[in-house]
């Protein structure tokens, strides 16, 4: 008798799955440097991700952040300390000795190891943990690799579930204090659990609890790991925040400010072997190079011309003008 209800129940579930993990198009251009920023990645990292599914929607209504979804970069195969957590992660899939890993937790898949590259021209953000030390770092991907095939916890879509109503109507002050306020712990558990769980099991604080005793001695409490979301370890003091913009201002011409010597003054070391480039001798009488300084004086030298014959020209006519005025009288 429970069969045709199962079997009906498993169809409304992943209608609604695929509803809400329906991702719009790619941005036309994307926001973060991805070959800078795959550069910079250290095993231990996060990643930040702005989705662009139906999900990730309501998380930034629910959140109030651009970031919905969180995963834990764990390096490369060879970057894994432990042989048995490096056979553990082929066992789920097969890659490149120099491929970049990450492990993440979706909706529809459960905790999942891939490639770096799926998340190529998203708009991505580091974040990184302050003063972990690599034992630490890797006793968070150990624990991370050993949640792999774990399922996505379906409790926490349901708490979201309630908030899927048309919330528009609503006006914009009421929208964060609905959230705050009527809903609780089950608000915040829409993503980065296990995230939270890593850190935890090597005692690395995201957003800790602060309370003043009655001596005035602060003590720290380990937050609830359902309450973290991703815009948590955005907001975290214990994580630094690098980012990769497309544009980057700060490398635009960043050689030109460096404390060149303008005297044309070369030299193989310190003290030793100077060698004057006579070219450059002109950047320190006048700030031009030679061809500059010659540009600048020929440009001179035609204003003064035209003054000149500006002055030239209008001589003989004042002559005349005088002399008919010398008759007329």
């Amino acid at each position: 008798m429970l069969w045709p209800f199962n079997k009906f129940r498993d169809f409304v579930w992943d209608r609604t799955v695929n509803w809400l993990t329906y991702e719009g198009d790619n941005p036309t251009v994307p926001l973060s440097d991805f070959d800078k920023l795959r550069y910079e990645l250290r095993p231990g990292d996060v990643l930040l991700v702005e989705g662009r599914s139906n999900v990730a929607d309501i998380i930034k209504a629910v959140t109030q952040s651009i970031w919905t979804h969180s995963m834990l970069y764990i390096g490369r195969l060879h970057d894994i300390d432990d042989p048995d957590v490096r056979k553990r992660i082929e066992k789920f899939c097969s890659f490149a000795p120099d491929e970049q890993l990450i492990i993440e937790s979706l909706l529809g898949h459960g905790t999942i190891v891939t490639k770096l590259d799926k998340y190529n021209g998203e708009h991505l953000r580091i974040c990184r943990p302050s003063g972990l030390t690599r034992k630490d770092a890797q006793g968070v991907i150990n624990y991370a690799v050993y949640q792999l095939g774990v399922d996505y916890n379906v409790r926490y879509v349901m708490d979201l579930a309630r908030f899927m109503f048309p919330y528009w109507w609503i006006p914009k002050r009421w929208v964060s204090s609905l959230f705050e306020h009527n809903a609780g712990r089950p608000t915040k558990t829409v993503c980065s659990i296990m995230m939270a769980e890593a850190f935890a099991s090597v005692h690395f604080p995201i957003r800790p609890v602060l309370h003043q005793d009655e001596n005035g001695q602060l003590k720290m409490y380990r937050r609830n790991t359902k309450l973290i979301t991703p815009s948590d370890y955005d907001y975290s003091p214990y994580f630094e925040i690098i980012k990769y913009p497309i544009l980057d201002l700060d490398d635009l011409a960043l050689y030109r400010k460096l404390p060149w010597d303008r005297t044309g003054v070369h030299c193989s070391d310190v003290g030793d072997g100077l060698v004057v480039d006579k070219s450059n001798m002109n950047l320190v009488e006048t700030g031009y190079t030679e061809p500059e300084a010659v540009a600048a004086e020929n440009e001179k030298t035609g204003m003064d011309k035209s003054e000149t014959s500006t002055g030239d020209v209008g001589e003989p006519v004042d002559k005349e003008q005088n002399l008919k005025h010398q008759q007329n009288i």
